[in-house]
């Protein structure tokens, strides 16, 4: 079954069992659970232990991709963070996002423009019942000023270092649907599984996501840890973590590191690299005598992404991953051909 129709698959199991009915900030009123038996929830995170004492029926979200978790399971939140990066036509909404909307038929939520921060006043003015940030940056003083307007799921270990499974389960159990959550999960890793199985040159092939590189000074090399998303994603599709990478990162609350360009024959055992970037970036490493010896650097296996939603799906996200990943897998795979 193609993702999407599993996708709607589910949101039409969740609503007829009783599940959170989609509402938005256009509604005049929100569908009451028809459960009836909603125990208190407790949920312990990072930043403290929030209880959930009834079912939420508006659900808003805040900082990057937590509003997909409702999204996916069907419930459209009233209101969420505006896409601040990745979004080529400036409307706030990311492509796959946009598509799950026009799936549930619903108007977008109030967007909530964090370029300066969360803005608490927006948030409020839309009377939540819960605040989802399962996948996020907040800090102690976010999640106080945000606990006063109603309960919030923070992240349950680091900053911005929520892998995608626990981001769906903690968003997921902050609205009563953790069973539904659990689903979602299983529904996305056979998703995964299936695709990457068509790609079995990936297999075993180490790979370390470069950061955004300047090609104008190249005497350090920073790169994502395995504990940041991006590159935790690489176990998912077969790959694994070069163990330089790994032996480099032993911090899980940083998710990039950085080493001076004269160690680069610590990364001897790269095979694939991912950045982002263009052909540019290729002929500089080409053109450095030092960064030129990395393996996937001498074998031309660099995947550079664009600044468009593709790139900005390499961050794996619940309706991103459907959305991206055979090409995603595609361009791996052409790399990973490259170093044989």
């Amino acid at each position: 079954m193609p993702r999407a129709s599993r996708l709607v698959a589910l949101s039409a199991a969740v609503l007829l069992t009783g599940g959170l009915a989609a509402c938005s900030s256009s509604e005049e009123e929100a569908q009451a659970d028809t459960g009836g038996d909603f125990a208190p929830i407790t949920i312990e995170h990072a930043l403290g232990t929030t209880t959930i004492e009834s079912k939420p029926e508006r659900v808003a979200t805040v900082q990057w991709a937590n509003h997909e978790v409702p999204l996916a399971l069907g419930v459209v939140p009233v209101g969420m963070a505006a896409a601040n990066f990745g979004d080529d036509d400036g409307d706030g909404l990311l492509p796959w996002v946009s598509e799950r909307l026009e799936e549930l038929d619903a108007e977008t939520p109030v967007l909530f423009d964090e370029t300066d921060g969360i803005d608490f006043e927006a948030v409020a003015d839309t009377n939540p019942d819960v605040i989802l940030a399962g996948y996020s940056g907040l800090t102690q003083e976010d999640y106080d000023t945000l606990s006063e307007i109603a309960p919030v799921v923070a992240y349950p270990e680091a900053p911005w270092a929520t892998p995608w499974r626990e981001m769906i389960e903690i968003n997921a159990k902050g609205m009563g649907m953790e069973q539904e959550g659990e689903e979602l999960v299983a529904s996305l890793e056979q998703d995964i599984a299936d695709a990457a199985a068509e790609h079995p040159q990936l297999e075993g092939k180490a790979t370390m996501f470069l950061t955004h590189v300047d090609t104008t000074d190249l005497s350090e090399v920073s790169y994502y840890t395995p504990f940041d998303t991006r590159s935790a994603f690489f176990e998912d599709l077969g790959l694994t973590t070069p163990g330089s990478v790994a032996d480099a990162s032993t911090d899980p609350e940083q998710f990039s590191g950085t080493i001076s360009a004269e160690q680069v024959d610590t990364f001897d055992d790269v095979d694939i690299i991912v950045t982002y970037g263009d052909q540019a970036l290729v002929d500089a490493l080409n053109a450095d005598p030092l960064l030129s010896q990395i393996p996937a650097v001498k074998n031309g296996a660099i995947v550079l992404l664009p600044d468009t939603p593709l790139g900005t799906a390499a961050n794996p996200t619940p309706l991103a991953i459907g959305y991206v990943l055979e090409d995603y897998l595609s361009m791996l795979a052409e790399a990973a051909d490259k170093g044989q």
